[in-house]
């Protein structure tokens, strides 16, 4: 993949529509707090980690906070617990043959239950539903079609899928702008940065945005240490508690690199002002060096409930379930920079969010089918980031994507993806 120079754009900041900082309010929202509460929240991936955990502080702010819709895909077991404790509105199965195994019975009374994906994305994009906030939590690019259908409807997006800003990032942050909605981060790292970031004009000071990483289980292992990683080695982290192939991204840092074309994007920051440290304990979450030289940093324990009640609140703080820093017995926080030979994801990643248009399409879609092949046995581990520095190679660079354009460079970096074979 030749990497052209990088695509400028005045693409839409993730604080306020309409507006260049984060102190503006529009319809629905004031510094203050919502106008009405309890904000009405439909999780999508309500029965994966992020659903799971999500609904967990929601139990916990039931005056603040309302689940009106959630969706599964084909966890029904889970996906009919979650209706049975707090009764939304309604229940979609986007996997039609786990839907026809429902037994509707089981959902509460008035509980709709919507088949499909495309049920899911109507429902979502709908402007006369009654959703205040949608949590687009489904693993993959599968999250691109709902989030998309969301902003579209002028809703506000809490984003734990970091793929559709790696595949249509500018698109995506260009019909927010448009439509009026906010895009608001999940991710631990972004989180802590868009928290760092509320002071009014404060994006326009940055020199640079630091996103810190665990390292995964493989911190500190060479090149020649990797070649024989076991898939239970790679799904064993020392510090979260993920879905698989989320982890399995954490010990090759393609995840990290996820987060940087995410970031990229979502604060439409140059990759020169993009950086990632090693942070072990996980518990400083990413820095912001502004120009005159301070640095600021935001930390907390390892618990992604924090990160989701930021969202679901914001602009609020308020006390929630978040595990909180044990200040008597803090001892050392260390960093260290990632080693870029043994993990070569993290470059890639770099020039993939330099190179903009449809590389972030190809490298995510590519990620995932070699993601798949090394669960399923057929590749070895150090094969994750050649597959996909070779798909990339590959593929026929489009500056400017529609977003069709991105859906078929999707499908066709999935198949050049399962044909590879290390030659």
């Amino acid at each position: 993949m030749t990497v052209p120079a990088e695509k400028q754009g005045d693409w839409h900041r993730p604080f306020a529509a309409g507006a260049s900082d984060p102190g503006s309010a529009r319809a629905g929202f004031s510094l203050s707090g919502p106008a009405t509460l309890p904000k009405k929240i439909a999780v999508i991936g309500s029965t994966g980690n992020i659903g799971v955990n999500c609904l967990d502080v929601v139990d916990h702010l039931p005056g603040r906070l309302k689940i009106v819709g959630i969706s599964g895909h084909a966890n029904n077991a889970l996906l009919v617990e979650q209706a049975q404790r707090h009764r939304p509105e309604w229940v979609a199965v986007t996997h039609p043959d786990a839907a026809a195994r429902l037994d509707r019975s089981l959902l509460p009374p008035g509980c709709e239950l919507l088949v499909g994906a495309d049920a899911l994305t109507r429902r979502v994009g709908d402007r006369s539903a009654a959703i205040d906030l949608v949590v687009s939590a489904i693993v993959g690019a599968a999250g691109l079609e709902s989030t998309w259908a969301a902003l579209e409807a002028g809703r506000d997006v809490a984003v734990a899928n970091k793929e559709t800003l790696v595949m249509a990032g500018p698109l995506v942050m260009d019909l927010a702008r448009r439509t009026g909605a906010r895009v608001l981060p999940v991710d631990s790292e972004h989180s802590a940065l868009f928290q760092l970031l509320q002071e009014p004009g404060a994006l326009h000071r940055v020199e640079r945005l630091v996103l810190t990483g665990s390292g995964g289980p493989f911190r500190g292992r060479t090149v020649a240490q990797l070649r024989d990683v076991t898939i239970a080695e790679a799904l064993t982290h020392p510090t979260w508690r993920m879905g698989r192939k989320i982890t399995i991204d954490s010990a090759t840092l393609m995840n990290k690199a996820l987060e940087l074309i995410e970031a990229r994007w979502l604060f439409d920051m140059p990759v020169s002002k993009l950086d990632a440290i090693i942070h072990p304990e996980s518990v400083v979450h990413s820095f912001v060096e502004f120009v005159d030289g301070s640095v600021v940093a935001q930390a907390s324990p390892p618990d992604m409930r924090l990160p989701i009640q930021y969202a679901m609140t914001w602009p609020d703080r308020v006390s929630g379930p978040t595990r909180r820093l044990d200040w008597k017995n803090l001892s050392r926080w260390t960093f260290e920079q990632p080693d870029r030979v043994a993990f070569p994801a993290l470059d890639l990643g770099l020039q993939v969010a330099a190179a903009g248009g449809t590389a972030g399409a190809v490298f995510n879609a590519a990620n995932e089918v070699a993601v798949e092949r090394f669960l399923g046995g057929q590749l070895a581990f150090l094969e994750i980031s050649q597959l996909v520095s070779a798909v990339l190679l590959a593929h026929s660079h489009d500056l400017r994507p529609g977003l069709d354009d991105l859906k078929r460079i999707d499908q066709w970096a999935r198949l050049e993806a399962r044909r590879w074979q290390n030659k």
